[in-house]
């Protein structure tokens, strides 16, 4: 929610206990309000079902056989430190002024930090296929790094560094 002009999630942001200081809540902005705080995440949720959040393998594992786990080295592990953190709360996507104006064509900051985690993810192998879904005029060139997102993530995490590094993916064809 937006607690005092900043988008936070209510359960980290400190109240101040002078009683002669207001404290300002109210939902989280650009978002359709069902009910006194509670806002419609329905479209933010459908563009992150569209990126397909989950391991994608080529080869099937052949019927009757046990499914095994796909192990990943522990540097390639560590690529995705920042990335899987995200909570999904919007934070970002609502601070975002390429959001507010394109919310129906552009992904926003925190479904973009989710598709690069997926994009760079060793075990995935649908890559290049993730990368032509985001090729796009608004799904992800819509982001003028102005950097809302970055400053604004209850978990310190970097959508803008991760939205720069999708764009430089999708120039050079493979991850970066």
């Amino acid at each position: 929610m937006n607690i005092n002009g900043q988008n936070n999630l209510a359960c980290l942001s400190k109240v101040d206990r002078d009683p002669s200081k207001a404290s300002r809540v109210a939902p989280l902005p650009h978002m359709f309000v069902i009910k006194d705080l509670v806002v419609d995440m329905s479209n933010f949720y459908a563009q992150y079902k569209s990126i397909q959040p989950y391991i994608q393998k080529k080869t099937a594992t052949p019927e009757g056989q046990p499914k095994k786990e796909f192990y990943q080295s522990k540097e390639s592990r560590a690529k995705l430190d920042g990335l899987y953190e995200c909570i999904l709360c919007a934070c970002c996507s609502t601070s975002c002024p390429s959001y507010w104006w394109n919310q129906d064509k552009y992904l926003g900051p925190a479904v973009l930090l989710q598709a690069y985690r997926w994009v760079i993810d060793s075990r995935d192998d649908f890559t290049a296929e993730r990368l032509a879904h985001l090729d796009d005029a608004y799904k992800i060139y819509r982001c003028k790094t102005i950097m809302n997102c970055s400053q604004t993530c209850p978990k310190g995490l970097n959508p803008g560094k991760a939205i720069a590094k999708l764009k430089q993916s999708l120039h050079k064809g493979s991850p970066v």
